[in-house]
């Protein structure tokens, strides 16, 4: 075997080994049963929630852990796959933040309506972080 095939071929195994030597950095949320979140300093975080703009509902950020999150940007919204962009098409809305300081906050998003007053929210996330010096 040419020495060039050999490498090509150890190639994802090493790239394995080193991915999983590796200790993660990100932390991937999606539901609120994996609250609550504790988080290393300077690890991020992804909140990633199911998401339906056509519709009129759009999550809003009641609370934003602000004394240990740091946001990394505003929400970004993804079509799904098998959305045709019809209304209640769904998609997922994203939210990146930096564990800035160690403590404890409070992360709650709420959907709802904008223009609807007085109702109450169509779904909410609701969790305690934790961020660990």
């Amino acid at each position: 075997m040419k020495p060039i095939t050999r490498a090509l071929r150890l190639a994802p195994l090493t790239l394995l080994a080193a991915c999983a030597s590796q200790p993660s950095g990100t932390l991937l949320v999606q539901q609120q049963e994996d609250c609550p979140l504790q988080l290393a300093r300077d690890q991020v975080l992804v909140l990633t929630l199911p998401s339906d703009p056509t519709s009129g509902y759009r999550w809003e950020m009641r609370e934003g852990a602000a004394n240990v999150l740091h946001s990394l940007g505003p929400e970004v919204y993804a079509a799904g796959d098998d959305d045709d962009g019809l209304v209640g098409g769904g998609g997922h809305s994203t939210w990146r933040f930096k564990a800035a300081e160690a403590g404890e906050g409070h992360l709650m998003l709420i959907s709802r309506r904008p223009w609807e007053t007085g109702v109450a929210p169509a779904d909410m996330f609701d969790c305690r972080v934790e961020v660990r010096p």
